[in-house]
Order: C-alpha cells, then sequence, then structure tokens
C-alpha cells in the first residue's frame, strides 16, 4: 500500500497569484505598466457568469486592470467581431479572453482567430498552438500550464518518465502533451477509442486525464507509485438529490494505489485562472519588449 498524498492545487494557486502580484506591483512602479485583461461573456449562462466574475475579481487582487463586456445573447457574429478588433487595438488591454461556449449563430473559430496572437491569453490561437508544438515562445493554454506547474512542483525533472494523456481536446489534451514532450518525457495521447485503454494507462508514470467523463479512470488503471493529473469536472447526482463534483478519475480507488492525485474539486481547477493571470503578466512582457523572469 503506498501512502497517497493530495496535490493541492488550492494552495499552490494562492502562492501562484502572489508572487504575479509582487511582480505587477514592480513592473507599475519600474515602467509604469499595468496589465490589462478584457473578458468578453455573451450570454447569460450561469456557470460562465460565475467563472467571469472571479476571473475579475482575481485580476484585481493582483493589481491589474480589469475589463469586462458583457453582451446579449443575441449579439451578431459581426458585432463580437468589430468588439474584439476595438481590443486588439486597445493599448491599454494586454490580454483578450472570449468565454466559451459561445452562442449557436457565432462561429467560436472565427472569434478565436480573430483575436491578436500577441493577446490570446486563453493560448487557443492557431498561432500559438503552432508556436507550441515547434518549441517556441507562445501563450499556453491555462489548464495545461497549471497541470505542468504542479507536476514540476511535486516531481521535480519530469525527464524520462512515460506520460499518457487521456484525452485529445486543443484546450488541453494535445498542449499538455507538448509541454510533457518538452519536458522530456515518452508521451503517448490515448482516447476514448485506445485498445485496451486501461493498460495503455498502466505504463504510466504521469496519467493526465482529460476526457470529460466521470470516474472513467479506475483504479486498477493505475500504475503503483504514479502521479495523476485529474483534469475533469463533472457534476453528478447525489441520493439526496442535490449534486456532487468528480473528475475523470475514481478517486477512493486511486488511494494507495498512486503517489500524487489532483483531487476534484481543489486540485488542477484552482490553477486555471492563476495561470490566465500568468499568461496576461507574460503578455504584458512581452508586448513592452521586457524579458521575463
Amino acid at each position: 500500500m503506498i501512502e497517497t498524498t493530495s496535490i493541492d492545487g488550492k494552495a499552490f494557486a494562492a502562492d501562484l497569484r502572489t508572487r504575479i502580484a509582487t511582480e505587477v506591483a514592480n513592473l507599475w512602479d519600474k515602467k509604469g505598466i499595468k496589465p490589462g485583461l478584457a473578458v468578453v461573456l455573451v450570454g447569460e449562462d450561469p456557470a460562465s457568469q460565475v467563472y467571469v466574475r472571479n476571473k475579475a475579481a482575481q485580476t484585481v487582487e493582483v493589481g491589474m486592470a480589469s475589463f469586462e463586456h458583457k453582451l446579449p445573447v443575441d449579439t451578431s457574429e459581426a458585432d463580437l467581431l468589430a468588439l474584439v478588433r476595438k481590443l486588439n487595438a486597445d493599448p491599454a488591454v494586454n490580454g483578450i479572453l472570449v468565454q466559451l461556449p459561445l452562442p449557436a449563430q457565432i462561429d467560436s473559430m472565427r472569434v478565436l482567430a480573430a483575436i491578436d496572437p500577441a493577446k490570446d491569453v486563453d493560448g487557443f490561437h492557431v498561432v500559438n498552438a503552432g508556436r507550441l508544438a515547434v518549441g517556441l515562445d507562445a501563450l499556453v493554454p491555462c489548464t495545461p500550464l497549471g497541470c505542468m506547474m504542479l507536476l514540476k512542483h511535486y516531481l521535480g525533472s519530469l525527464s524520462g518518465l512515460e506520460a499518457v494523456v487521456v484525452g485529445r481536446s486543443n484546450i488541453v489534451g494535445k498542449p499538455i502533451a507538448q509541454l510533457l514532450l518538452q519536458a522530456d518525457c515518452t508521451v503517448t495521447i490515448a482516447h476514448s477509442r485506445t485498445r485496451d485503454l486501461p493498460d495503455v494507462c498502466r505504463r504510466a508514470d504521469i496519467l493526465v486525464a482529460a476526457v470529460g467523463r466521470p470516474e472513467m479512470v479506475r483504479g486498477a488503471w493505475i500504475k503503483p507509485g504514479a502521479t495523476v493529473i485529474d483534469v475533469g469536472i463533472n457534476r453528478v447526482p447525489r441520493e439526496d438529490g442535490k449534486t456532487r463534483l468528480v473528475g475523470d478519475v475514481a478517486f477512493a480507488e486511486a488511494q494507495g494505489i498512486a503517489r500524487f492525485i489532483t483531487p476534484v474539486p481543489g486540485g488542477v481547477g484552482p490553477m486555471t485562472i492563476a495561470c490566465l493571470l500568468q499568461n496576461t503578466l507574460t503578455a504584458t512582457r512581452r508586448q513592452a519588449g521586457i524579458s521575463e523572469g
């Protein structure tokens, strides 16, 4: 039986925000530059509203300027694209985030492609995806960036480790595979069509679950002593009629098998907004020609 340690993403994210706040203050004191993040919300999706509200609050807390643009659900694609062009041209705005999902009348890919890659703090633009793929400096999607910070903090060097990523989305699966490759891991991208998926997972020193299926990855799929990064956030019913959050990994089954594991909630989730702020700081420095670090 292995003693399993829960990775505390909430504490790590709080520490990261403190470091960002210090760097933002230094940027203002030395250069007179205040990073600005613009968040665009179209419609009234409840989950998106909560997320945007949290983003705005944390942006202000670290000393950045927050620009919120809330548009009605019937906003046309042309009007949204016009707003994106305006934000691209605004020197006070260093980062632009258009909250997904967008209403059906708007082509999300067209909107994301319209964002200036230098201000694409979500890291979804094809230019940033391409730069990441070939190993150039890029704005990296926030959730994979947060996962890598946690892995390096708890494990140190990842060189030579075998990593299996379950999930192939552009938002998590593909970019975290690229980051793991850059860290000298041997990387397999698996998915729902992978043959003998449990056996593939059992090879992993680092197992990243990002499929969006509640508790799909069972304890028996985990290599003893592995590190498990659970990106899933799934709401499932409870016996009392309410709901609870679970990940893509059967957390209770992983206890005593995994060496490290991210809980849900409290693992990867808190890192996402903190890394959005890190990306905004990074984008601001690059736009001003200031070396990072």
